[in-house]
């Protein structure tokens, strides 16, 4: 479960932004997440909830925003919306379609005090 991982690279980022914004207690975090992310909503909710225990973000809802995939065909330059990294071009049925959006992962927003 890579979710694992994920959310203990947010929690970094959330004691980093703590330190520099000097705040004591996380309300509220805003993930956005691609849809080629690869991120199962569920497991990142149940790492989000391990990781934060007993820190500033214990308690700490968590608001996860997909983002579509997008990719751009090198045959017909199309750019076209993606479910998954290795797919047709809907427009040619090009199999040369770049991933070129919706395949990360970011905090979006922190609700602090």
């Amino acid at each position: 479960m890579h979710e694992l991982s994920l959310a203990e690279n947010v929690m970094r980022i959330i004691e980093d932004e703590a330190i520099a914004q000097q705040f004591r207690r996380v309300r509220s975090v805003t993930l956005e997440i691609g849809k080629l992310a690869a991120v199962e909503p569920e497991a990142m909710r149940f790492a989000f909830s391990a990781v934060t225990n007993d820190t500033l973000a214990a308690g700490a809802r968590l608001e996860l925003i997909e983002t579509p995939g997008q990719g751009r065909c090198a045959d017909c330059a199309a750019t076209v919306e993606m479910d998954e990294i290795l797919a047709l071009c809907p427009q040619c049925g090009s199999g040369r379609v770049r991933v070129i959006g919706g395949d990360r992962m970011r905090v979006l927003e922190l609700e602090a005090e």
